[in-house]
Parts: C-alpha cells; structure tokens; sequence
C-alpha cells in the first residue's frame, strides 16, 4: 500500500523543514532536570545518536532560563530545540530572547489573547516557530460545555479558535498538536482537523503509559493516522527511557515504509521446534546494532527448516536447527555452524555490512 500524504504547508523550525513532503520528523521529550546538567547532556547525546531529530524540553521557571541558555552555548543540542511553557507567557518570550527554535505553548492556559499575542511577535522578531499544543486534559471548560462534554469537538474548537488567533496577527509559522489519552479520540480529532486546515499536524497519544501499553497504544492510534497521511511530526511518548520513544517512532514509521532509517529486525515468535533461547539472542543482535544509521533488515529465526525461506528478504539472518545454525543472506545459506559460534559468526558478518 503506497500511503499518500496530506497536503500541509511547510514551516520551519531552525534548519528543519516540517510538512509538505519533508520527511516525517521524531522527536522526542527529555525526561532530565534542567538542574542536571549532566544527565542533560547524556541524555542529549542518547537521543541524538539514535536519530532523534527534534527536541522538546521543559522550562517550568524563571531560574530554568539561564541553566538552559548555559548548555545552548555548549552546543550540546545539533538538533532544533522546543521550550515547553505552561502559564507564564514571560517564559515564553525568555527562551525566543535565549535562541530557542520553537515554543510549545497551551494557549488556552496562558492568560489571554493579548499575552499570546505577545508570544507571536517575539516569535516574528526571531524568526521562531510555535506549536500550539491543545491537550484533552486541559480543554477550557466553557469550551467543554459548549461542546456538550465531547471531548473531539472541543479540542477541534479550541485547536480552531487559536488558528484564528495565529492568523489574525499574521503569523504562520505554527504546527499543531491535539492529542488525548484516548487513542480513538485522538484519531477523530487529527481527522476533523485535517480536513479543515493545513497547517502541519504533530501527532501523537497524550499519556500513552509504560514501555509495552504505551508502545502498543501508540502504534495503533499513530500508524492509523499515518496510513491516511495525517502526520507531520511524531512522539511516542512512554513512561520508560526517551530513545525508547525515538526507537518505537521509526519501528512505526519504517513499518508503514514511511521512514527508512535504521536496522531493522525480524523474528520468529518461538514454537516447540526452536532449540534455542531465541530472545536472549534477539536482545544481543538489538544491543549489536543500537544506534545504527545503515538501512538494514535483520533476521533472526529459531527454526532451520523454513527460517532462510520467511526471511528471505533479509540483508543477513541466522536460523537455529537442533545442533547448527545457518548464517544466510537474502535467504541464499552461507554456511551452516556449530549453535554455540553462531551469534559469533553472525557478529563477524554483521561487522562486515555496517
């Protein structure tokens, strides 16, 4: 299935072009303290190494500026950069004033149009980006009520009226972002929205919740509003590590072939032919290959007989049998090994292709 996209304009954030038929970026949010500058930078680091290509940060107070500024000047940050700011306009314009690329705001928890619109003309002085970031959580109640209780059409209500907003002060370099814990609100409100403007659309599920729910209900509610081109930027937000979120994006992205980036692996779910701890070998190949750029797709199989056969289009694989395993490519055998040098043997191979 060729997946068209929606057509949205094109805003920049730094040197980042988002929407149009730029690629759909990551991103991610750090879960490190402004006052840890050390795992600040690790974290940075960590993100960045595995392709993480936009970066949002919290900026809760005043005294957040400076600590922040301080490792801006460290150009630790080789990606763009967004201040996220919750009520206090000030801090908004603060972090335009330190060479913030964008800024998330709420702007219905800012105070008023007259201080949003402060915002927007330091935004345009800087030749910034926003992000307007309505959340299904804090949705104006008069909005809610209007709306009798329904939680789609009052984020598609409030998503509209700053639009308005944005462009009555002549501004346009905005993307947008409506998302709820609920994946199939989530999903209507993205669609609604899409079909009623086009500006660029930053998706995700709000508090999607640990490693495995959280990665199993953003695969559902995203990859559906992929495969209807809705979708210009993407987070995967998990209560776990924030490469977990970077990684579970591209496995989304590169499953619907809307991203190639990366390795990617299959394998067998087990069954009683498999002779060997095939997860345990899985974990090691995912450790081998962390942070890999190369487009690759990797397989590993626990059963001899049909494993070349159902990943066949690998660019290298190891099946298990009961006393060998065949190293393979492209579904063609290399050489059959004793069990215990296989994964050796697939390590000497994999180093040759990356």
């Amino acid at each position: 299935m060729l997946i068209k996209r929606r057509k949205t304009r094109v805003i920049k954030v730094g040197n980042l072009k988002i929407g149009g038929q730029n690629p759909i970026v990551v991103q991610s949010m750090l879960k490190s303290k402004l006052e840890e500058p050390e795992k600040v930078r690790a974290e940075v680091n960590e993100l960045i190494n595995n392709g993480c290509e936009l970066i949002r940060i919290a900026v809760p107070e005043k005294k957040s500026i400076s600590r922040l500024k301080s490792l801006i000047n460290e150009k630790i940050f080789s990606v763009p950069l967004v201040a996220d700011i919750q009520f206090d306009y000030n801090l908004a314009i603060d972090c335009f004033n330190a060479e913030i690329d964008c800024i998330r705001i709420n702007p219905g928890n800012i105070g008023g149009n007259d201080r949003v619109a402060k915002i927007i003309e330091k935004a345009k002085q800087k030749e910034a980006a926003i992000r307007i970031g309505v959340n299904s959580g804090s949705i104006d109640k008069r909005i809610l009520r209007k709306n009798g209780g329904s939680i789609v059409n009052a984020m598609v209500e409030s998503a509209l009226k700053n639009v308005r907003l944005f462009e009555k002060c002549k501004f346009y370099n905005f993307k947008i972002s409506a998302k709820a814990s609920s994946v199939t609100d989530t999903i209507n409100t993205y669609e609604i929205l899409s079909s009623k403007i086009d500006y660029p659309l930053h998706i995700g599920i709000s508090e999607s919740g640990p490693l495995f729910r959280g990665a199993v209900k953003s695969s559902v509610g995203l990859g559906i509003l992929l495969s209807k081109g809705i979708g210009d930027t993407i987070r995967v937000s998990l209560t776990d590590k924030s490469v977990e979120e970077v990684k579970a994006a591209y496995i989304i992205l590169s499953s619907l072939n809307l991203r190639k980036t990366g390795v990617d692996i299959v394998s067998c779910p087990t069954c009683g032919r498999t002779r060997v701890n095939l997860k345990q070998i899985t974990d090691e190949v995912e450790i081998l290959i962390s942070g890999a750029k190369k487009n690759l797709k990797l397989a590993v199989m626990g059963c001899i007989v049909n494993g070349p056969g159902e990943a066949k289009n690998a660019d290298l694989g190891i099946a298990f049998g009961k006393e060998k395993a065949a190293i393979f490519v492209k579904g063609k055998v290399l050489r059959r090994v004793d069990k215990e040098m296989a994964l050796e043997e697939f390590k000497k191979e994999l180093e040759k292709i990356l």
